[in-house]
């Protein structure tokens, strides 16, 4: 799961990228923004997956449901939080960057470890 999240990010940093290149610093801000608001809940409930199955050995299906919940939930807040503290984003850069950050966990599968 830890390469989903490294996924995410490195698809955050490439839609930072290229928002900064067709939409300047700010479109480099709402990418990031987007993108991160992704990328901070997952690397939670990864570390927190990897913590319980570390103290008991399983992860019960309840516990990953219930993260899951709050990991979405996150993900609402966070983007509610960069609408309040950056009234000035930029909707594209934003949904581009959600956007990668999201379907990166597809191409998850195809990398070897």
């Amino acid at each position: 799961m830890h390469k989903a999240v490294l996924l995410q990010l490195g698809a955050t940093l490439l839609a930072t990228a290229i928002a900064a290149v067709f939409f300047g610093l700010r479109g480099a801000l709402s990418a990031a923004s987007g993108g991160l608001a992704c990328v901070l809940p997952s690397w939670f409930f990864v570390w927190r997956l990897t913590a319980m199955t570390r103290r008991k050995g399983t992860a019960s299906v309840a516990a990953f449901v219930a993260g899951e919940l709050v990991k979405l939930a996150s993900i609402v807040g966070l983007l509610g939080l960069v609408l309040v503290l950056y009234p000035d984003v930029h909707w594209g850069a934003l949904l581009i960057g959600l956007i990668l950050a999201l379907k990166a966990n597809l191409f998850a599968f195809l990398v070897k470890t």
